[in-house]
């Protein structure tokens, strides 16, 4: 499995046998001054399946996602309620739209995907779990601490890549440290933060103590 993290809750997933978007944001329609440069490169891959975690426009922007969906290459979008409904109004109709609530799980070639609990300011919000080839990632998506997650988490996951910026309802630095913790994932990689904002992701390596912080746009092998 190779990840990419392109920005803000944003991925590139290539399970070997599928790529995979989750939350890509590579636009200025959000208000605010962006902060990391737009991957052009990105827009040149064939997913073969896209996840928006929730409605909010830096995880379903249409700007971005119209560049992927104008094809007839037919797409596995997963998205949970409220983003499901949003993006149903794109007018794409050759995809596969896929109802990607809490507790779903949908299989696409050597990948399952699996949807648990996130606390946000969007009631339908999820977290997603990759599982492909005995390896597994865990991306919160933009969550709060919420001790009902853990009770979806039946793994542990080679890399959690957790929220920090404690903006928005999201997970501040020291409640992701303890959220951290508690999944036991092998590897911890902060996200969500740099795009707007000025966060220095090495206070959250302090806090937990053993935490990696991802390169923007490199390849993270597993």
């Amino acid at each position: 499995m190779i990840i990419r993290w392109i920005g803000q809750g944003g991925f590139i997933v290539d399970t070997g046998e599928c790529v995979v978007l989750i939350d890509p944001y590579l636009s200025d329609s959000v208000p605010g001054k962006r902060f990391m440069p737009v991957p052009a490169e990105v827009f040149e891959i064939k997913p073969d399946v896209i996840i928006c975690t929730h409605n909010h426009g830096d995880h379903l922007d249409f700007e971005t996602l119209k560049r992927f969906l104008n094809t007839d290459k037919r797409i596995d979008i997963l998205c949970p309620e409220n983003a499901y409904n949003d993006v149903l109004k794109y007018g794409f109709k050759q995809h596969n739209y896929v109802l990607f609530n809490r507790h779903t799980e949908y299989s696409v070639k050597n990948a399952v995907f699996k949807a648990v609990k996130a606390e946000h300011s969007d009631g339908t919000a999820i977290g997603v779990i990759v599982e492909a080839d005995r390896k597994s990632i865990y991306i919160t998506g933009d969550t709060l601490f919420n001790s009902e997650i853990f009770n979806d988490i039946e793994i542990k996951p080679d890399i959690l890549f957790v929220c920090i910026n404690g903006e928005g309802n999201n997970m501040n630095m020291a409640d992701a440290a303890r959220f951290s913790k508690r999944i036991r994932a092998k590897k911890v990689m902060p996200v969500h933060w740099g795009m707007f904002d000025n966060l220095d992701p090495g206070k959250f390596v302090k806090i937990y103590g053993n935490a990696e912080i991802p390169e923007f746009c490199e390849r993270i092998y597993l």
